[in-house]
């Protein structure tokens, strides 16, 4: 018999999400998600966790609440440890309570990890407090779904007083509002709908109680919107902050290896951008094929590594095998500042640094040191250019190449995340040609798309896709060239 945990994976934004959540993701054989928790969490999965879609997209029910039970209690019965996966939290209107009672009937284990719930997150990101002294001293939050039908005391709900939230309830929106003003609420009473809060998509409506129906239809809001009334929706301006981040609105697919994103994902999410990763690319290390140079590694006059990838494999390596790095009396040379960064990590400068990631910019610098019968050895792709080993071979050089890991096309997330995407970025020339394989050319012409350097640019121009390059070859010089791109 497997476990359950009932996870709360907070509104949209996938940072918003807690340390216990992302901990227990990573724990998981199987999960079952919802569209509200979008894609973005399943960034904390293992790579062997099975995934399915259990989302319900309003009038179209992919599964219906009896077979997502069932499935949890199959998964379970097999022995998996499942993470149920929710939007906000589980028990506030998310039915979870419905799923731990189907578990509990049939005696399997299961834990709830509460979420960061949307009325109150939302809300925020839109700029408005649900509470305030002096101006609301509570808040109440209503199920709005069925509003028509639910037994709502709506004389109450319109002299209560704080601060009103209705979830789910965009579709009712009329009945609301006419219900709270038919019962004594001031038809003037600030009112606010907000749409896919704290994601690229979000969107604020603000007006007043007997208006606010109007003005969401002009703006042809949709669900999921949260709607909020009362006197604190006049904040919303003042206490805006989310909206005014410079890639607000903007969501930017990432197509780099899992762990060569993170630093870009962490600048662009800072910005206010929302990320999508598509890890087009997975890197499978076959470091074991340094074993053969390890006895001679103390000959060569110059280690070389073209990627940070490169590095870590070639010193987690020798630190596996107990070899002393003491032993190498040869300079290190790098291209570009990542992959120099990578080597100072290890307690080494390197005495060469390409400016750019290219071969041809760590060429350039290397000739001014090099002469004919110098070893080198590059650590290097199975995948990447051999530019740089012939190039230092026609000089005379004595090279040999290993290759300690090899990149293989990776997979999509989920079959519509690239479909909200803004703008795609291409870090190699492998990204480009996987990404093509993963959601097709047609889709990526329809984007903006950014190349960090002239190489992978190239490979764009070879299957006629329009893009901006960076001109500094680094993470910083593609969001500098996504941000110029955002004012234009």
């Amino acid at each position: 018999m497997g476990k359950v945990y009932l996870i709360g994976a907070g509104p949209g934004d996938e940072e918003l999400i807690t340390l216990k959540a992302a901990r227990k993701l990573g724990e998981c054989t199987a999960v079952m998600y919802d569209r509200l928790s979008g894609s973005g969490v399943l960034k904390y999965l293992n790579d062997n966790c099975k995934i399915y879609y259990c989302g319900k997209e309003p009038g179209c029910h992919y599964k219906s609440q009896d077979e997502i039970n069932a499935m949890l209690i199959k998964l379970a019965k097999e022995g998996h440890i499942v993470g149920r996966i929710k939007g906000g939290d589980p028990y506030i209107f998310g039915r979870g309570g419905e799923e731990a009672l189907a578990l509990l009937k049939e005696h399997i284990e299961f834990e709830v990890i509460p979420g960061i719930t949307s009325p109150i997150s939302v809300l925020n990101y839109a700029g408005i407090p649900v509470t305030h002294r002096k101006i609301a001293q509570s808040f109440h939050v209503f199920t709005g779904k069925t509003a028509d039908k639910l037994n709502i005391d709506w004389n109450a709900a319109a002299k209560i007083g704080g601060t009103l939230i209705f979830l789910m309830g965009f579709k009712n929106l009329d009945v609301i509002c006419s219900n709270l003003i038919k019962n004594g609420m001031n038809k003037n009473t600030p009112c606010a709908v907000v749409m896919r809060g704290t994601t690229s998509r979000q969107k604020k409506i603000v007006g007043q109680l007997h208006d606010i129906s109007e003005k969401t239809n002009r703006a042809l809001l949709v669900s999921p919107c949260i709607i909020v009334i009362g006197e604190v929706v006049n904040f919303n301006e003042q206490l805006d902050w989310y909206e005014k981040k410079p890639l607000f609105g903007k969501n930017i697919c990432i197509t780099r290896s899992k762990a060569q994103s993170r630093e870009m994902c962490q600048k662009l999410l800072d910005l206010g951008a929302e990320v999508t990763e598509i890890h087009s690319i997975e890197i499978r290390y076959t470091s074991e094929n340094i074993k053969a140079y390890m006895n001679k590694l103390h000959d060569y006059d110059y280690i070389v590594f073209t990627s940070v990838n490169g590095v870590n494999s070639f010193f987690d390596r020798l630190l596996n095998e107990n070899y002393d790095i003491r032993k190498i009396r040869g300079k290190f040379a790098a291209i570009g500042p990542a992959t120099e960064k990578a080597i100072r990590q290890r307690g080494i400068i390197p005495e060469m640094v390409a400016e750019k990631f290219v071969a041809e910019s760590l060429h350039d610098k290397m000739k001014d040191f090099i002469k004919k019968g110098d070893k080198i050895f590059i650590p290097r792709s199975k995948n990447s250019r051999p530019y740089l080993a012939e190039t230092l071979r026609l000089e005379g050089c004595i090279v040999d190449e290993c290759y300690t890991y090899e990149t293989i096309s990776g997979k999509l997330p989920d079959k519509d995340c690239f479909d909200n995407v803004d703008t795609v970025v291409f870090t190699s020339p492998t990204t480009v040609n996987n990404m093509i394989q993963l959601v097709g050319i047609t889709a990526i012409k329809e984007k903006n798309v950014v190349a960090i350097g002239p190489i992978t640019g190239k490979e764009l121009e070879s299957h006629n896709i329009v893009y901006d390059m960076s001109h500094e070859y680094t993470t910083e010089g593609v969001i500098n060239t996504i941000l110029n791109g955002s004012e234009l």
